[in-house]
C-alpha cells in the first residue's frame, strides 16, 4: 500500500532542548531554578505542531548515530510524525541547545550545539520521496547551500521559510522571490531588508518589495501583520503575563501554516497564530 504524502515537509534542525528557568529570588552566576529536557528545534517543533493540528508531516533532519538520537526519533514516531527523512550518521552527535531564562520567562543566554546539522549537504536529502507534499518548510539554521538547493529543486511543493533570527535571516536574501510564505520577526525583517522599521506592517510590504509572496511579522508584544495576495491584515496579541519565549514563534507558525492549509482567510490564520503563541508562552514551564 502507497503512503498518502505529507501535508508539510520540514526541513531543519532536531535535537534535545535544555531549558533552565533560575528561581523567582535567585541572583548571581550559581542559582536554584528549574529544568527541562525535550524535544527541540525549530523544524522539529514546527512538525510536532503540525502534527498535533492533525496534518500529515514528515521532518527531514540530520541527527547523530547515539542514544540521544534514538531516543529522538522513538519520541517523533509517537507524535505521529514520519521519520523516514531523519538522517542517522555517525561523526557528529545529536545536537543540544541550552537556554537559561529568567524567573519572568525572558531569554537570558543560550548555546546551540548543531555540528550535524551544519555538516549537511543537500545531496542527503531524500527530496524526490518528498515530491508531492503540499508544502516544503526551511528554516535558517539549514546550510546556505541547502536552502539553495530547496528553493531551485524544479516541480517542488511550495516553499514556507521561517527567518529564525536577526543573524541567520539575511540567509533568505537569494531565494526571497521563490518563498510563497515568509514568516519572521520585525528585528529578523531588518536584517534581510537591512533597513529599520516601525512596526510589523511596514516590514511585511517591505518583504513583498523584494519579491516575497507572503510575508507574516511579528512585533513582541506589539501588532503582527499578514501580507500578500489577499491584502494586508494586522493583528494585536493578547496581553497579559508568560511563562517563557521559548518556542512561541514555532507555534505561531505552525497553527497559522495548518489553518492555511486548511483554507483559512489570512485574518483568522493570523488570529489563530497569535492564540497559539500565547498558548505555548503562557503554558510553558520547566519542572525538575
Amino acid at each position: 500500500m502507497t503512503r498518502e504524502a505529507p501535508d508539510v515537509v520540514c526541513f531543519g534542525a532536531a535535537h534535545w532542548d535544555v531549558i533552565a528557568r533560575r528561581a523567582a529570588e535567585a541572583c548571581g552566576p550559581d542559582t536554584p531554578g528549574r529544568v527541562e529536557r525535550r524535544p527541540g528545534g525549530v523544524a522539529l517543533n514546527v512538525a510536532r505542531a503540525l502534527a498535533a493540528a492533525g496534518r500529515r508531516v514528515a521532518l527531514a533532519a540530520p541527527l547523530g548515530d547515539d542514544e540521544a538520537g534514538r531516543r529522538l526519533i522513538s519520541a517523533l514516531s509517537e507524535d505521529g510524525i514520519e521519520t523516514e527523512g531523519l538522517l542517522v550518521r555517525g561523526g557528529a552527535p545529536t545536537g543540544s541547545y541550552v537556554a537559561i531564562e529568567r524567573a519572568d520567562g525572558e531569554l537570558l543566554a543560550a548555546v546551540a550545539d548543531t555540528a550535524a546539522l551544519e555538516a549537511l549537504a543537500a545531496a542527503e536529502l531524500p527530496l524526490d520521496r518528498f515530491a508531492e507534499a503540499r508544502a516544503w518548510f526551511l528554516e535558517t539554521n539549514l546550510p546556505v547551500a541547502v536552502i539553495a538547493a530547496l528553493a531551485a529543486r524544479p516541480s517542488r511543493p511550495a516553499l514556507v521559510a521561517d527567518a529564525v533570527s536577526p543573524a541567520k535571516a539575511p540567509k533568505l536574501r537569494p531565494v526571497l522571490d521563490r518563498l510563497e510564505t515568509l514568516y519572521c520577526n520585525r528585528a529578523e525583517a531588518e536584517a534581510i531588508c537591512a533597513t529599520g522599521f516601525t512596526a510589523a506592517e511596514p516590514a511585511a510590504r517591505a518583504l513583498l518589495g523584494l519579491g516575497v509572496a507572503r510575508a507574516v511579522v511579528t512585533d513582541g508584544p506589539r501588532a503582527a501583520t499578514d501580507a500578500g495576495p489577499r491584502g494586508v491584515t494586522t493583528l494585536r496579541p493578547e496581553a497579559g503575563a508568560l511563562r517563557s519565549v521559548t518556542g512561541a514563534g514555532d507555534a505561531l507558525l505552525a497553527a497559522h501554516l495548518a489553518a492555511t492549509l486548511a483554507g483559512s482567510t489570512p485574518e483568522a490564520a493570523l488570529a489563530t497564530g497569535l492564540a497559539a503563541a500565547r498558548r505555548q508562552a503562557a503554558e510553558s514551564s520547566p519542572s525538575t
